[in-house]
């Protein structure tokens, strides 16, 4: 990360620093981005890592906020075939959510956005905040935004794809080009049907079998794909989290006035 970004990751920081952001206003953010995933032949196994943590930069840019650590274990059973992919058990990461999420809002946070790069964590992340019971926490889904919907709709050239293909390698070029490797891009086989599972490097009669470990075709990636639709994807998430901000406040506004009315002459 940039030296201009660096006050805003809580591991810069001293403690006091962060009370006083907090003290301040600061949302939180938690970024979920697995460090230890495959991305095929050509992506780092960090890639979600970087691309959580690039787009938490750039939401408290835009937002006054401060970001915890990455969550970089989670919940990623379709990857373990594939050599130094680690998962958890769906519970175990759901409570880990829970729990980091807990403490982060018991400091006083005015909100936490939980930023999620994932696919299989989406379900678990739900539950972990909807157990938590706190109107201050917001899920945020990289993916769902519309204006990230359409671009991608617009740009993909592929016929399938989700992991390490050509929308997330285009994601790369921009945010990590040293680390990418063209060279090495892979284009998984053609999808006969859609069958839910892992996928594997070693069964060819598998419907899910991608020796490199891709689902889709990164060999389509371009930098100017990967510009646009990240610039969707922030503008996607500050525009939810500036709403929820919005709303959260004129809800505390409210319960302060009937406090008031309520209290005794």
């Amino acid at each position: 990360m940039s030296t201009a970004s660096d006050r805003n990751f809580i591991e810069h920081l001293t403690w006091d620093g962060v009370a006083k952001r907090i003290d301040n206003g600061a949302a939180a953010v938690l970024p979920v981005g697995a460090g230890a995933k495959q991305h095929g032949f050509h992506l780092p196994m960090n890639a979600d890592r970087i691309q959580a943590e690039w787009l938490a930069a750039r939401i408290v840019d835009r937002i006054d906020g401060v970001i915890w650590p990455t969550v970089s274990y989670g919940y990623y059973p379709a990857f373990v075939d594939y050599a130094g992919s680690a998962s958890l058990s769906g519970p175990t990461f759901e409570s880990l959510i829970r729990e980091i999420a807990a403490g982060i809002i018991g400091y006083g946070c005015r909100a936490l956005f939980v930023l999620d790069t994932g696919i299989s964590t989406l379900e678990p992340v739900d539950r972990a905040l909807a157990r938590l019971g706190s109107p201050d926490a917001l899920h945020l889904k990289i993916h769902d935004g519309p204006r990230y919907r359409r671009a991608a709709a617009q740009l993909a050239g592929q016929s399938h794809g989700s992991h390490a293909d050509e929308l997330e390698t285009s994601h790369m070029l921009v945010l990590a080009p040293h680390l990418v490797d063209m060279a090495r891009a892979e284009a998984s086989p053609p999808l006969r049907h859609e069958t839910p599972g892992p996928l594997t490097p070693s069964d060819p009669t598998s419907p899910n079998y991608s020796r490199s470990g891709s689902f889709g075709d990164p060999t389509l990636a371009t930098r100017a794909k990967g510009e646009i639709l990240l610039a969707a994807m922030v503008d996607d998430m500050v525009e939810q989290a500036s709403a929820f901000l919005a709303a959260r406040a004129t809800a505390s506004t409210e319960s302060t006035h009937r406090s008031h009315r309520s209290a005794p002459p």
